[in-house]
């Protein structure tokens, strides 16, 4: 069974033979390759409480919020995200590695690593991780810089979190493209 990826082809059975159905990729340059002439990258900011999910646009020049999920069962989640990513023609996934402040991984970058793992076992998208470390720190002190209440904050805290960290994926993925 083969999948049109734009010019490229991915075979899905090799998936099967090395046991997983999606494909980590060690670099967010390699995404460049599995990637539809229009297809878009999706961000995922994952939380305990909450997962952030934005989008970039199908030039891949700009990463935007789109919603927040309430951590739950997983197969509601895994169900909801898989959902929006076929609506808006996602072709990889930029998930955060929350990584400790000293490069080490620590339970929540495990965490992750599992959430990918069985999301993997539905999809056959692309993702590779990005280091998201001080990414809500930073968003949360643009907020607070732009004087939105506690409530709003904790309200958009995620999703804006996933557009940080999708928007630095993007970046890197389009100065490589120029060199």
């Amino acid at each position: 069974m083969e999948r049109n990826r734009g010019d490229g082809k991915v075979r899905a059975d090799l998936d099967v033979i090395l046991g997983r159905k999606s494909m980590e990729l060690a670099k967010v340059e390699d995404l460049a390759g599995h990637l539809g002439e229009r297809q878009r990258l999706m961000g995922l900011d994952l939380g305990t409480k909450r997962i952030g999910l934005a989008l970039s646009d199908v030039e891949r020049r700009l990463a935007s919020p789109l919603e927040t999920l309430k951590s739950g069962k997983f197969s509601a989640n895994a169900g909801r995200l898989l959902a929006r990513a076929e609506e808006f023609d996602v072709g990889a996934l930029i998930v955060g590695l929350p990584l400790n402040m000293d490069g080490s991984e620590g339970p929540r970058a495990q965490s992750a690593r599992a959430f990918m793992r069985n999301l993997g076992a539905l999809t056959s998208l692309p993702f590779a991780f990005w280091d998201e470390r001080l990414s809500t720190a930073a968003v949360t002190r643009a907020l607070i810089g732009q004087d939105v209440s506690r409530a709003r904050r904790a309200e958009a805290i995620d999703r804006m979190a996933a557009a940080y960290i999708l928007q630095g994926a993007l970046d890197r993925l389009n100065r490589a493209a120029r060199l």
